[in-house]
């Protein structure tokens, strides 16, 4: 495909942005991908190739989190393998079914999610973690698996659900934004495979992308990093609610 000035600063400027934010609070697939689709790719396609720019950004944030002390590299190693087969079942599951079904169900978890977060005022601004038991270890750990699988089937709002399992769990916001964004580079890698499989990626906007994503996405830690918890939860709530639009919007308008 060819590839304009105009094209080009589009997905510059926009993936860029899209990376800022979905390096803190996730979402950033709400700018990224309507800006992959008005350049023309097809909706296959585009997905496709917004999980290559996507998995460059995802990696800058995790890095950069991780150099912070923000994620708990000891109690997601044994996770993230079984978070990867996941998304690669959730990719290939996607050509069985149709993921729209999936959508009020989104929606309606995305509101709660919502109402859960506005009512506890306090919640996630400090660490609060006890250790797990069985019962809580397995419900932590399915949680993150399940997210991972739609991740790779569907994935709007994938970023919000994984923060919102480790703030439940007792991390606070940052924690929470570091430890999801490791697991959302694992998933975003194995739908990529699939999708490379498939041969629906297109590299040179995926890497152009990609490139203002990385930038985007450092910065955007930075300022996470620097503004804090209470920033990060009004960013995620802010997040959360155009996320509900945008889905009750896609699903009203199908």
């Amino acid at each position: 495909m060819e590839l304009d000035l105009m094209k080009c600063i589009i997905i510059i400027f926009f993936g860029f942005v899209g990376a800022f934010i979905n390096a803190t609070v996730g979402g950033g697939g709400l700018i990224t991908l309507p800006a992959l689709l008005s350049v023309g790719l097809p909706p296959s396609a585009a997905i496709a190739t917004n999980k290559l720019a996507a998995s460059m950004g995802n990696l800058t944030s995790s890095l950069t989190f991780f150099k912070a002390g923000k994620i708990d590299i000891k109690l997601l190693v044994p996770i993230l393998p079984f978070v990867f087969i996941f998304s690669m079942l959730g990719a290939w599951t996607v050509h069985l079914m149709d993921s729209e079904l999936l959508r009020p169900l989104i929606i309606l978890m995305l509101i709660a999610v919502l109402i859960y977060t506005l009512l506890k005022k306090n919640w996630g601004q400090l660490e609060d973690r006890k250790p797990f038991d069985w019962k809580r270890g397995v419900l932590f750990v399915a949680s993150l698996l399940l997210i991972g699988f739609y991740d790779g089937f569907f994935g709007p709002g994938t970023g919000s659900f994984i923060m919102f399992v480790f703030i439940i769990a007792g991390f606070d916001f940052l924690q929470a934004a570091g430890n999801a964004k490791l697991i959302n580079f694992i998933s975003n890698i194995a739908a990529l495979i699939m999708f490379l499989i498939l041969g629906e990626v297109v590299f040179l906007y995926g890497f152009i992308m990609g490139g203002a994503m990385i930038a985007g996405a450092f910065f955007g830690t930075k300022f996470a990093l620097s503004k804090g918890t209470s920033f990060v939860r009004m960013l995620f709530i802010i997040i959360t609610v155009i996320l509900i639009i945008k889905n009750i919007y896609d699903y009203w308008s199908a």
